[in-house]
């Protein structure tokens, strides 16, 4: 199997690799990328696939109340972003992530690495978006798509209502450039919502504050100023938007709008208040994603 001349297995050019090269076999090459992402793989290894990504700041311990409950008759395979949780951050380019495209190239990776198709990926957060773009990088890879509080576009652009003005992003990222632990201290809470539930928060600090601040930094700059509209009528999978209730960073708009730009798509609206359903209310977003499929 060949990507072609000039390109290591998965299509990506070597980075000053010449004749003297030492090779690499192909178990090399699907061992690099399991570790990279610290992929974990349980479940029903002839169930449909089914992969979990999480948002920023976090790691896949995010899924650890939903994750579950798809393992009885699922192959589950849960992974952290290059740079976030306990993957290998050595392994992390500015340049390569300098986009989401480089964070969906990873997902399409370790789907070929598994030999995994007709997947449903679940995205969380920014991850919602990155399952858009690895579907359409790898279309005949995915088989559905649910995406948890997506945001195509963060930034308000017309009349369009993405939640926050240009100066509100601004000020996020200057905050977060100035004081990574103070940011992480004030924004957790917000982002999570119920405060009835302090432990809630406590744990999304926790997780933002363990993230490396450059590329926490980055990836909060590469997260908050995209924009994938365009990207959102390209989709040709079935596709579950969970919308959260008073939800701080994907407005109730957002998830109308996403909707209403993936041809087909469901709209589902969660009793879950907050951005992180996940957490806060897995028995209602597994439901939601259950009643999805086998529907």
């Amino acid at each position: 199997m060949h990507s072609g001349s000039g390109s290591d297995f998965w299509g990506r050019p070597p980075s000053g690799a010449g004749d003297s090269a030492p090779h690499v076999t192909y178990g090399q090459r699907v061992a690099n990328v399991l570790e990279r992402n610290r992929v974990t793989v349980r479940g029903v290894p002839t169930g449909r696939p089914v992969v979990f990504a999480h948002g920023f700041g976090c790691d896949q311990e995010m899924w650890r109340f939903v994750a579950p409950d798809f393992e009885v008759d699922h192959r589950v395979v849960l992974f952290d972003h290059v740079g976030s949780g306990k993957s290998d951050l050595s392994a992390y380019d500015p340049v390569a992530y300098g986009s989401l495209q480089g964070y969906a190239t990873d997902i399409v990776e370790i789907c070929r690495a598994l030999d995994l198709h007709d997947v449903v990926f679940v995205g969380h957060s920014v991850s919602a978006m990155i399952g858009v773009l690895a579907s359409l990088q790898a279309p005949g890879l995915f088989g559905a798509l649910v995406m948890v509080g997506p945001s195509p576009r963060y930034v308000d652009d017309g009349d369009y209502v993405g939640g926050f003005t240009r100066s509100d992003i601004a000020g996020l990222l200057d905050a977060l450039d100035s004081n990574h632990l103070g940011w992480s201290t004030q924004m957790a809470p917000v982002i999570m919502g119920n405060p009835d539930r302090p432990e809630l928060a406590a744990e999304l600090t926790n997780s933002f504050c363990a993230t490396d601040p450059d590329i926490a930094r980055q990836f909060a700059r590469v997260t908050f100023l995209s924009d994938n509209r365009a990207d959102l009528a390209a989709v040709t999978v079935p596709t579950l938007v969970l919308q959260c209730s008073e939800d701080p960073i994907a407005p109730e708009p957002v998830g109308t709008y996403v909707h209403e730009h993936i041809a087909g798509s469901v709209l589902t609206h969660l009793q879950a208040t907050g951005h992180c359903p996940n957490l806060s209310a897995p028995e209602e977003t597994t439901s939601a994603i259950r009643a999805f499929l086998q529907g």
